[in-house]
């Protein structure tokens, strides 16, 4: 089975399948940004642009994703917002066309509740602080530019299955996914302060400045 948890840049896919993947045993992570990456490492500076586009990223994704599936015992989670409706049955479409259980979900949440987060996500407050309240980071400014595109996009049937997440703990997003597929997860042991440093942990292992 694959989970695909969509949502706006922000919107706590990340933090989401990294809690589901360490409640889950025997899941695995795989990241479709991190073919991206490296389509734009290959790509000369001038000449990047949203890696989304290039047919080699919808590709690559669709085949590293079969062949988890296909030899990889249990659980695959992929987190990635993907909003242009093609490229979504170039991916995901195409994974169910392959015979695979391919169970998606659109994190939503209000604009404000993004914009609070993207603002909080990893080392953006010690930007803010250093450059000034209004200082973002690179990647914070894009998903600022896409936020009410991605949420006008998800919000279609086609992105079903949709889940609000305004006043849901990331624990709580990840118990509704999982009873939603049919999986069960461990319980969740965290405190308020170790559930805290387990995200920030998270949050700061992805940060990139590239």
């Amino acid at each position: 089975m694959l989970l695909w948890i969509n949502g706006p840049f922000g919107g706590g896919k990340t933090q989401t399948a990294h809690e589901i993947r360490r409640r889950l045993p025997g899941s695995v992570i795989c990241d479709p940004e991190h073919v991206g990456f490296g389509l734009h490492r290959m790509t000369p500076p001038a000449l990047r642009a949203d890696f989304q586009d290039i047919a080699a990223w919808r590709q690559g994704v669709l085949e590293v994703l079969d062949l988890a599936l296909t030899r990889q015992d249990g659980v695959v989670i992929a987190p990635m917002t993907v909003v242009e409706p093609a490229y979504f049955a170039e991916t995901v479409g195409r994974l169910r066309e392959r015979g695979h259980d391919v169970r998606h979900f659109a994190l939503l949440a209000e604009r404000a509740t993004v914009v609070r987060r993207l603002r909080e996500r990893g080392l953006g407050h010690v930007v803010r602080v250093t450059g000034g309240r209004q200082a973002p980071l690179r990647r914070e400014s894009f998903a600022l530019s896409k936020l009410d595109l991605c949420l006008e996009r998800l919000r279609a049937p086609e992105f079903a299955e949709h889940v609000r997440t305004d006043h849901r703990t990331v624990a709580q997003v990840a118990d509704h996914l999982a009873a939603s597929a049919g999986l069960t997860l461990t319980p969740n042991t965290d405190g308020p302060l170790r559930g805290r440093l387990r995200r920030a942990w998270t949050s700061a292992r992805h940060i990139r400045f590239d």
